[in-house]
């Protein structure tokens, strides 16, 4: 193949459509855990995490509620993923090597929002969230009826394999996704460029800004107890009981149950079976 303008223009659509092809395939969960925040700054700042009012009746003057009790912010990151075409391949034509590299390249891509957002709640008690305390804490700071400051655990401890139980009902999920540019195919195939010329090397790759934290740490329970009826109900009740500052109830009803390959056979078992152990299983499809 001769290298100039229009076949290297055909050759980067070729490898841009194959690495579209490849973003499609990638299975993708993490928009049920994750809200979706779209970011045109190299930041974006959630304090309004903290103040998350209710009605009230209306006596003299309204109460205004301010966005800024708590200075959480969330700094989008760049990431990228390149590789390299050698010209030799392109002089002789022998590119359909390639397919399969730039078809994994574009599924590698699509499940990076994935890789983020189930990191971040697996790490989620190594990190903190807005209210100052790592998100899977034993002491998250809430005001009670009588205007004390009391804390409050979504961390059911234990020694065994950790799962989660989620409530992915609400605007406000566990997990925050921030995009701030989404991947795009970009490619230095120019004949003149210096990694043509040093390493007789076409580069193709994307780029992303994005990132991700953490929101309401109330949706979410971790925990390493055993999974099984007595530590999913101890887990279910734990959330059930989340309340507010000043005792507002939060009414919240956990729908989602999170585990690893480890687990998958007894969650399966939790959440379809009729029986277990001979006994009804009232857990089960919850």
């Amino acid at each position: 193949m001769i290298i100039n303008s229009a076949n290297l223009n055909a050759i980067r659509v070729g490898f841009a459509a194959t690495f579209k092809k490849g973003l499609g395939q990638a299975p993708s969960q993490y928009k049920k855990i994750a809200t979706i925040v779209p970011s045109s700054a190299k930041e974006n700042k959630y304090g309004w995490l903290g103040k998350l009012p209710n009605m009230r009746k209306w006596i003299g003057e309204r109460v205004i509620h301010g966005l800024a009790e708590h200075d959480y912010a969330i700094k989008n990151e760049p990431f990228e993923l390149t590789v390299g075409v050698d010209r030799d391949d392109i002089k002789d034509d022998n590119l359909g090597v390639y397919t399969p590299m730039f078809e994994h390249l574009g599924e590698s891509v699509g499940a990076h929002p994935d890789q983020l957002v189930f990191t971040a709640l697996k790490e989620g008690h190594l990190n903190e969230c807005f209210d100052g305390q790592y998100f899977f804490d034993t002491d998250h700071p809430v005001i009670d009826e009588d205007g004390n400051e009391v804390t409050v655990s979504n961390d059911m401890g234990g020694a065994g394999t950790t799962w989660y139980l989620l409530c992915t009902a609400r605007p406000i999920k566990p997990i925050i996704y921030q995009e701030r540019e989404a991947a795009k195919f970009v490619a230095m195939d120019n004949p003149t460029d210096s990694n043509v010329f040093m390493k007789k090397e076409f580069v193709y790759g994307t780029e992303a800004r994005r990132n991700v934290g953490y929101g309401l740490w109330v949706m979410a329970i971790r925990s390493s107890q055993t999974l099984d009826a007595a530590g999913y109900a101890a887990a279910r009740q734990a959330m059930r009981e989340f309340k507010g500052d000043h005792g507002r109830p939060l009414g919240l009803v956990p729908n989602l149950l999170v585990v690893p390959p480890a687990l998958e056979g007894k969650a399966n078992k939790l959440m379809k079976n009729e029986q277990i152990d001979g006994s009804d299983n009232e857990w089960k499809g919850t």
